[in-house]
């Protein structure tokens, strides 16, 4: 049979008080009770541990080796006990997050970097992609993701809304004409950027209680929203982009507003983490990342000639 921790607990407490009864008032058990666990205690290991005597027992030098490396066993369990609990209130060990490529790269990877300074004892690999990764199998504390956030066992915390607009190049608008309507962007190109929660070359608008879909066209399409901006600054097509990532465009007057009296769908932001007990780690990188993209309302909120970095949004 195996020496269960218990039975190595009362042993270190015999030696330490140097009599079965001074040990036996420690654990709040009796003398005899103590003796006998003892002494099983030795048969189950085959060898004497205690020498025993009417005044104070002492350890035999089997006893003195057992007592050595099981003193330093117990102190490394309650290390590590003690760490792990510490990990509850202090940020340690390594957070990996995944958050959209362009997004990623301009926003979150500058607060990835801050937040190691502020925490050094973390360390965060951070993985950037086109396409969401699963946070469960792919074994991420926390992610950045963007639009309706499906049920699968993931608490959600909003960063900031996302208001989308369309835009052109005056060049564009001026060769090809300015819709007024959803409807007559079916006779314009249209540059599509896809994206895992939109239905692919469909564009959603409202007008009041109007909902209007419409299936858009173009020659161009990509997954990169900077390559997408570039071309809809080349004069090559109308874009959905969020306010975020066009006010300096809008301020330069280099992109127009098309169909500003319709709303389209909002791709607010959020951070998702698993569902569970959120470790230390999370909860401050949660509280940091969301204190830091705070500024974000504050740019949806104004007029998108807002001068702002280009080709951050999602």
């Amino acid at each position: 049979m195996m020496v269960q921790q218990a039975d190595t607990h009362f042993f270190l407490l015999i030696v330490k008080h140097g009599t079965i009864s001074a040990a036996a008032r420690a654990l709040g058990v009796s003398p005899p009770a103590l003796s006998k666990r003892l002494a099983q205690l030795e048969q189950r290991l085959g060898v004497q541990l205690i020498h025993r005597n009417t005044r104070r027992m002492s350890p035999t030098q089997e006893g003195q080796l057992y007592y050595e490396q099981a003193s330093r066993l117990f102190a490394e369990f309650e290390a590590l006990e003690q760490d792990v609990m510490n990990r509850r209130f202090e940020p340690s060990g390594v957070l990996r997050v995944n958050a959209p490529l362009n997004f990623g790269r301009v926003r979150v990877a500058p607060i990835v970097s801050a937040f190691t300074q502020a925490y050094p004892k973390l360390e965060v690999e951070l993985i950037l992609s086109d396409h969401p990764h699963d946070l469960i199998e792919g074994g991420y504390d926390v992610g950045v993701r963007f639009g309706t956030i499906p049920d699968s066992g993931l608490r959600a915390r909003r960063i900031a809304s996302n208001r989308r607009h369309l835009w052109a190049s005056p060049e564009y608008l001026k060769k090809f004409g300015v819709p007024v309507c959803p409807k007559e962007l079916t006779w314009h190109q249209c540059i599509v950027v896809p994206r895992s929660d939109d239905t692919y070359g469909v564009w959603t608008f409202t007008r009041g209680d109007v909902v209007q879909n419409v299936k858009v066209r173009g020659n161009l399409r990509c997954n990169d929203s900077e390559v997408a901006m570039a071309w809809a600054l080349e004069g090559r097509g109308i874009l959905m982009r969020s306010g975020w990532d066009t006010g300096r465009f809008a301020r330069t007057e280099e992109l127009k507003i098309v169909l500003q009296d319709y709303d389209l769908p909002n791709r607010d932001a959020f951070v998702v983490f698993p569902d569970g007990a959120m470790s230390a780690k999370v909860r401050t990188f949660i509280d940091f990342a969301v204190e830091k993209l705070s500024d974000l309302d504050v740019i949806t909120k104004e007029h998108p000639g807002h001068e702002q970095p280009a080709a951050f949004g999602d």
